[in-house]
């Protein structure tokens, strides 16, 4: 799946899809809209399949508590088995479809939507009020969430780890989190091929393919948590033995 905005970026080499994205620009033009739900149909997400790194994440919730904050809309990571109370999309999912009429609050498919353009509507409207239909994805111009965000934020601050992978940092709020994390006391990994506004506050920064670096990753996290379990028991055995009563 190309990215948006590396160097090869859907936005980097075609500028004007970018405006696909832009809720003001969506809504005010209907050959826009139409543009967009074809490269919808197209998309090469809605045929993807999780890689390792995706992989090695489900791996991980097995070893620690993890959670996911994504702003991914492809749903790979519930594909690849991570469970999905544990992942928050930040920026909703491509998968479903929302009215934009306020008053409606209609929900569909996309597949649902894309069988309609099959059969002869470049712009289909919301079939219950006429409104105009939008993935629920968070489009530029629109707010995240505030619960959704806010989980986020709580989750950020009780990590002893961040990783951000994958990620720009440079979309608001939530770049922020990094900043949030640290704050809080956690050490920030960020796993990027390219420089980020956030590098000076990593622990470590990884410039590797995402799906060899978070394997690595994982089986790094897993040898120091197998380590400090053999400590911890060595430890209490020890401490046992001399009749102290040691906890």
């Amino acid at each position: 799946i190309p990215d948006f905005r590396g160097s090869e970026g859907v936005w980097t080499r075609n500028p004007v899809a970018e405006l696909s994205a832009d809720i003001v620009s969506y809504l005010r033009d209907p050959e826009l809209r139409a543009r967009a739900w074809l490269a919808r149909r197209d998309n090469p997400a809605r045929g993807a399949q999780p890689n390792a790194g995706h992989l090695a994440l489900v791996e991980l919730e097995r070893q620690r508590s993890v959670r996911i904050l994504t702003q991914n809309v492809d749903r790979l990571h519930v594909r690849a088995g991570s469970s999905p109370r544990k992942v928050l999309e930040l920026h909703g999912n491509m998968f479903e479809v929302v009215c934009t009429d306020p008053k409606c609050g209609w929900t569909g498919t996309l597949d649902g939507v894309l069988a309609r353009i099959e059969a002869g509507e470049p712009d289909p409207k919301c079939e219950r009020s006429g409104g105009i239909l939008k993935p629920a994805t968070v489009m530029f111009g629109q707010q995240l969430d505030p619960e959704v965000i806010g989980r986020a934020a709580q989750f950020a601050r009780a990590s002893a780890v961040f990783l951000a992978v994958g990620t720009s940092l440079r979309v608001h709020p939530a770049a922020g989190l990094c900043e949030v994390a640290v704050a809080a006391g956690a050490d920030l990994v960020i796993v990027n091929d390219e420089a980020t506004p956030y590098d000076e506050l990593a622990t470590e920064l990884i410039r590797e393919p995402i799906s060899e670096a978070l394997p690595k990753l994982v089986g790094e996290l897993s040898r120091v948590s197998s380590a400090t379990a053999q400590a911890a028991t060595e430890a209490e055995v020890s401490g046992g033995s001399d009749g102290s009563g040691g906890s």
